[in-house]
């Protein structure tokens, strides 16, 4: 029997991954997935949580699935990146992996593949195989909301509200903090926003980030998946990020749907 190492999180439960693991196997081979759930490089990660207990939902629909189909699974979420986990597994599991399946989002929307991690994890594999598998735009569409002292206004919650009625969607809300107010408020603000929507059901997680919007955002779209993006700011005359020409700027630069959400000052 053979023993696969899955290392995969958002394409997880993918249907794409699951046809690619059934394929020539199966009958008695163990399959171990490993979840990677790693923190962002910039910013202080509220409800940090909520990544693991998506993680975990995933999992558990793989694992479910991969059981009814005779495969031997089991899976855990790890708080490390990608190829630290694959190599933590390398060296830990038993019996040793004798193939590893990377499952990823397609290259255009994969902040896995920006980072060369199916490569990196070709070269801490030595001589075990590695097969890459590229999920077909399946799960949730990741919304990234750029907000900070208007995170809380109802007319970005409504926005919030509405786009998560229209269909599955995971929100991650980054507040950069202005160089003239204390961390504790951006957070305070944030944590209220992140409550109010978790509270309806919807999927939000976020943090407190750089300063800059421009650069908060950009850090978000390399360390994350974002399909779209919503800029909540006060009207023109207040709004600093508007002088600065944010919303343009965003959509040139990451050639990602921007909307712009205006709130009262």
């Amino acid at each position: 029997m053979a023993h696969l190492l899955v290392i995969a999180n958002e394409t997880a439960a993918s249907q794409t991954l699951l046809d690619a693991l059934r394929t020539g196997r199966g009958g008695g081979d163990r399959v171990t997935v490993i979840a990677p759930v790693n923190e962002p490089n910039q910013g202080y990660v509220v409800y940090e949580d909520t990544r693991r207990a998506s993680a975990g939902r995933r999992l558990d629909k793989t694992l479910k699935a991969l059981r009814e189909d005779g495969f031997s699974a089991q899976g855990f979420v790890v708080d490390t990146g990608p190829v630290q986990a694959a190599k933590d597994a390398l060296a830990q599991l038993e019996p040793k992996v004798d193939e590893i399946v990377v499952s990823t989002h397609p290259a255009a929307r994969s902040g896995w593949m920006r980072r060369d991690v199916v490569q990196e994890i070709e070269h801490v594999a030595g001589s075990v195989p590695v097969t890459h598998v590229e999920a077909q735009d399946e799960g949730d569409t990741n919304v990234l909301v750029i907000a900070n002292q208007t995170v809380v206004s109802e007319e970005l919650l409504d926005r919030i509200r509405r786009r998560a009625a229209k269909g599955p969607a995971s929100f991650l809300i980054v507040a950069p903090q202005s160089d003239d107010e204390e961390h504790a408020d951006a957070d305070r603000r944030l944590r209220r926003a992140l409550s109010e929507l978790r509270g309806e059901g919807i999927e939000a997680h976020g943090q407190v980030v750089h300063p800059d919007p421009y650069t908060a955002a950009q850090h978000a779209v390399n360390d994350e998946r974002v399909d779209e993006i919503i800029v909540s700011t006060f009207p023109g005359e207040k709004s600093g990020w508007l002088r600065r020409d944010l919303v343009q700027r965003l959509r040139k630069d990451t050639g990602l749907p921007v909307e712009h959400v205006v709130a009262p000052s």
